[in-house]
């Protein structure tokens, strides 16, 4: 087994903590209660005063008292909430047909044909395109095709990767806690944190990390079926810098008979600024891509695109459905969102205004000592909170408050990390200069109140 070791579990610092019930008044507290009644204890609540939100528009999202709240963190609708091409197109298909992949229909194979190429590469050359609910099944099926192509079992993933929750995805998704178990096929290489490893030499430190784990596991009779990451490394922490990383370790993964897969759940369609998909940025060919969240703009759909060669022999083994994965609504939602992405120009806005954010979170961290590095690509920023510069303590502690503080001013985001303290900042791909000179307004205003 890998020797890496799990550090401090932090990511629920921002989790409502039911023993604070008694505090909230006495509406949140009853709707709570029924919440925890019927839904069971596995669920988990934003923000130490948990949110009801009733509506959506945009970059807003408004609670039951008609107060408007600023949404910096929900990717699920790149194209902002309730958009109204995208709400009129799922209402217009879903009065018109709603049906599955077995009957012939049109839309599913022309909006494959506008996808495809953007991926580039092989992929764009003769791959195929396959579609799920979510983001879970997409990973779930990228595995499944990964080992039935080469035979072995062997997962590679970063030390706090988050990659579903399925049964299979959670077994290789480590950020869900030390509760949650890993596949004995799985294995872990530390996360590429730039802010304190050399970004010189990192790209083959890492590969060397990735050609350790894979030795361990073709000892061990697994082999090596892939290696998934996310180009952006969300759940360890943010990681944009350098972009040199993921081609070395496609070399050492490809050497090993194993598969690439891109994980674009959270980095793709736009986000990053700078090109459509998170694993552009790193000038790689992945034989697998897997998209979720952000496709239908809040509508469940999800997809895999993958090189030809590595689908044929599961495709001629295996029969693949899903009764809902491709249904006729589900494609009308994806479609209309990637068209309301090249008209609106997200991409491009993502990559003005991340560069506004990135520039006030570095003027506030010459006043705020608390701030100790800025990382990011276009609408995905990563401010890691420390308890001190030299040391580069982690403090997930003074993150909370902040997080929470941001809250009371009507400011949504969230954390990520081990150590639960990188502020995750990830809006709609529509948020404007004006949201973003907000978004500083208020987080400056906290860190006066809790950051010297």
């Amino acid at each position: 087994m890998s020797s890496f070791t799990s550090t401090t579990r932090g990511k629920m610092n921002n989790a409502f903590d039911p023993r604070n019930l008694g505090e909230l008044d006495s509406a949140t507290r009853e709707l709570i209660a029924r919440r925890q009644r019927l839904l069971g204890p596995a669920y988990r609540l934003f923000y130490a005063e948990p949110l009801e939100l009733v509506r959506g528009q945009g970059t807003l999202l408004f609670d039951r008292d008609g107060l408007d709240y600023l949404d910096a963190y929900n990717n699920v609708v790149p194209a902002g909430h309730s958009h109204p091409a995208i709400a009129n197109e799922i209402a217009r298909q879903a009065a018109t047909l709603c049906t599955n992949t077995r009957y012939l229909h049109e839309s599913i194979l022309n909006y494959a044909e506008e996808l495809l190429p953007t991926f580039g590469g092989r992929i764009a050359e003769s791959g195929h395109l396959m579609f799920t609910c979510t983001g879970s099944e997409a990973n779930d099926l990228a595995v499944r095709i990964a080992k039935h192509h080469t035979g072995h079992r062997g997962i590679i993933v970063t030390s706090e990767a988050y990659h579903g929750n399925s049964e299979l995805t959670a077994s290789f998704s480590p950020s869900l806690g030390e509760h949650s178990p890993l596949g004995a096929w799985v294995r872990r290489v530390p996360a590429p944190d730039s802010y304190r490893i050399s970004h010189e030499h990192m790209a083959a430190w890492w590969a060397e990390r990735v050609a350790v784990e894979i030795s361990d596991l073709e000892r061990r009779g697994e082999g090596l079926a892939a290696f998934i990451a996310d180009s952006m490394f969300s759940s360890d922490g943010i990681f944009s810098q350098p972009v040199d990383l993921l081609a070395a370790v496609s070399s050492v993964v490809h050497r090993a008979g194993g598969l690439f897969i891109a994980d674009e759940v959270q980095s793709g369609f736009a986000r990053t600024g700078e090109r459509l998909w998170g694993f552009q940025r790193h000038a790689i060919d992945p034989d697998i891509v897997t998209m979720g969240k952000p496709m239908g703009n809040g509508f469940p759909v999800a997809g895999v695109a993958m090189v030809a060669e590595v689908v044929a022999g599961f495709g001629r083994d295996t029969r693949y459905f899903n009764t809902f994965g491709g249904n006729t609504v589900a494609v009308a939602a994806a479609q209309a969102t990637f068209d309301v992405m090249r008209q609106e120009r997200l991409l491009e806005n993502a990559d003005r205004v991340g560069r506004v954010l990135r520039r006030g979170f570095s003027e506030l961290a010459a006043r705020y000592p608390v701030i100790g590095d800025i990382r990011g690509a276009g609408l995905y920023a990563g401010v890691e909170i420390v308890s001190d510069r030299d040391s580069k303590q982690p403090d997930g502690t003074m993150a909370s408050r902040i997080v929470n503080g941001l809250r009371r001013r009507r400011v949504l985001i969230s954390v990520t990390g081990a150590a639960g303290n990188t502020l995750k900042i990830r809006p709609p791909l529509v948020f404007s200069e004006s949201d973003a000179g907000r978004l500083l307004g208020e987080l400056e205003g906290v860190l006066g109140e809790v950051g010297r």
